[in-house]
């Protein structure tokens, strides 16, 4: 049995029932992304009878009007929203919001002569020929006076066929578009899979847009909620932002949302920079402890998890938890503090961390246990960070997380945070974890692995120097001018049997070094350069670095996890040195989490 209905609706109706919001489009209050050659595009289908594709709503439970009466009947436009605004923009001459959230036109002229649309150029507009601005004619009290002035302005041209040309170009006002009216007793995670299927112009949408779309139809507020969340995660990654949004955008403004995120504008760390799905992750797990983006649709519908059925009574209620939630995540000092935790951690840089979601649920967990009462900062601190450590190292927070992320929320509820984790760890990171499961996911080329990124983590973490440094950390070089370098070097080893990528780019072949030690080294193999070393320590005279010490050359190994007998390794003990150090790494990181 189908699960919707299919209906036609005019161009002008259409845009009647977005006006009355009777339809609700939220991407309205969201940078506009087609271009004007879309718009123009769009509009040249309509003119020359072209399918332009289906819209497709779903009844929202709970939706507000602007006046603040419940909409009994209003629909949620969750595809077609980009085609619906130019529209909007192109025949009811209404203004979108740009990238720097400022109102703008797109104009759309039209030439009735050639029949060709075109974006408004100052050429076009100098050329009486063209119509500079269709919606003009779409909103003019007069069409004979319209097309009159045009006739005035072009006497030599041929009035029957201009005519013929403006009459069809009025009559796309009255074009039929598609619309796939989604039944409005399908539950929400049918919904939300239909929604995360559809592709708009090659671009999969998410259950966090469906959330999203979901939050703006609640009047006002809910429009300001959703503005919360997408600013605050543009200034997150463009401080400059906030003079357009204060200057273009009153209505934001005017709220206390703008004012709880103002202090991005002057922020400048790129550690952790949430898209508005990070957000909307989060703010489930902490105001619903839910993992799923639809199962904070199905709470803000009203919709009860135990009988399933909806009470509206409970729309006000989950807004009220979402709103809570939301402050709580975009407060200066819980997000700094946040931040500070996983910098202690050793995750100095945004590119040591390949699993946004390990860190969505990270801050998640920081925010919840910040209402403990019966921990510390400190144990809060150290909690935090072990888990962030372990989802790093066991990709917990990978392949179908939300299922996971909603046991460990329970289990932490019912359990507590620390014997939870505790739990965890003597389950998962057991003996044979660090000593085989670990070394063994170390052979890899990839230096983004989190397994490597996690041993530069460690390193940051415990001071570790880079390799053959007398002085220069490895956080230093993450800072500044530090090189990952081939222990063993690469052309060397492509000299001496081993040409391929995947034998000589293996991680336990890197460590981060000095850019100066690593272009002294070259391509010297490890028994040359080691040499070096050894006459260095001797005589006192720098030649490569600045060790003179054997104690310190001693502890710059353990440092970096380097085989003690570096001195000997050749081509021909390449593989053991990368199985030794492999376990070296290992051993590391699992005495850097155990101080954690």
């Amino acid at each position: 049995m189908a699960k919707y209905k299919v209906t036609q609706s005019a161009v002008t109706q259409l845009l009647e029932d977005v006006r009355r919001e009777q339809i609700a489009i939220p991407e309205l209050q969201r940078p506009f992304v087609w271009d004007s050659v879309k718009v123009r595009d769009l509009v040249d289908s309509l003119y020359k009878g072209y399918p332009v594709g289906y819209l497709i709503t779903w009844q929202s439970v709970g939706a507000y009007l602007k006046g603040g009466q419940l909409a009994a009947h209003q629909h949620i436009l969750i595809d077609g929203q980009q085609r619906v605004t130019a529209l909007r923009a192109a025949i009811a001459g209404l203004k979108v919001v740009n990238k720097r959230y400022k109102p703008v036109r797109i104009v759309i002229a039209f030439n009735p002569v050639r029949e060709e649309f075109a974006t408004l150029t100052p050429p076009i507009a100098k050329n009486p020929e063209w119509i500079p601005d269709i919606s003009e004619l779409f909103n003019a009290t007069s069409t004979y006076t319209f097309v009159k002035a045009y006739f005035d302005a072009n006497p030599e041209i041929d009035h029957a066929a201009v005519e013929a040309s403006i009459d069809r170009l009025q009559a796309i006002k009255n074009a039929q578009i598609g619309i796939i009216s989604l039944d409005d007793d399908l539950d929400v995670e049918t919904v939300a899979e239909i929604f995360i299927r559809i592709n708009s112009k090659g671009v999969p949408l998410s259950s966090a847009d469906f959330a999203m779309s979901k939050i703006a139809t609640y009047g006002e507020r809910g429009r300001n909620i959703r503005k919360l969340i997408d600013y605050f995660c543009q200034l997150a990654i463009a401080p400059h932002a906030y003079v357009d949004i204060q200057d273009n955008d009153s209505d934001f403004a005017a709220t206390p949302y703008l004012k709880s995120i103002s202090w991005l504008k002057d922020d400048a760390d790129d550690l952790y920079d949430p898209q508005y799905s990070d957000i909307i992750r989060v703010a489930g797990l902490l105001g619903f402890s839910r993992g799923k983006a639809s199962s904070i649709v199905s709470e803000l519908s009203g919709r009860d998890p135990e009988t399933r059925k909806v009470d509206e009574s409970r729309i006000p209620v989950a807004y009220d938890k979402l709103e809570a939630a939301l402050l709580e995540i975009v407060k200066k000092y819980h997000f700094e503090n946040f931040v500070m935790v996983i910098k202690s951690a050793g995750f100095i840089a945004s590119n040591m961390i390949g699993s946004k979601n390990a860190l969505n649920f990270a801050y998640a967990l920081y925010l919840r246990l910040r209402s403990d009462g019966t921990l510390s900062e400190g144990e809060r601190k150290r909690i935090v960070r072990r888990w962030f450590v372990l989802s790093m190292l066991t990709g917990r927070h990978s392949g179908s997380f939300e299922s996971i992320w909603e046991q460990d929320i329970r289990r932490i509820g019912t359990l507590g945070a620390a014997a939870y984790l505790k739990q965890i760890e003597e389950s998962e990171l057991t003996d044979g974890f660090w000593e085989v499961s670990l070394p063994n996911a170390l052979e890899t080329t990839s230096s983004t692995s989190p397994f490597f990124q996690t041993f530069l983590a460690a390193q940051v973490a415990t001071g570790a120097r880079g390799f053959l440094s007398k002085s220069i950390t490895v956080s230093a070089m993450h800072e500044q001018s530090g090189d990952i370098h081939h222990v063993v070097p690469k052309d060397y080893l492509q000299k001496n049997g081993f040409p391929d990528r995947g034998d000589y780019n293996q991680v336990a072949n890197f460590a981060l070094t000095e850019t100066a030690i690593n272009i002294s080294i070259g391509n010297k193999p490890p028994v040359e350069y080691m040499a070096e070393i050894s006459a260095q320590i001797a005589s006192g005279k720098l030649t490569l670095g600045e060790i003179i010490e054997g104690s310190d050359l001693k502890r710059n190994f353990i440092e970096n996890a380097i085989p003690a007998n570096l001195f000997e390794v050749t081509a021909g003990s390449y593989p053991e040195f990368l199985s030794v150090r492999r376990k070296l790494i290992a051993a590391f990181i699992r005495s850097y989490f155990n101080q954690l």
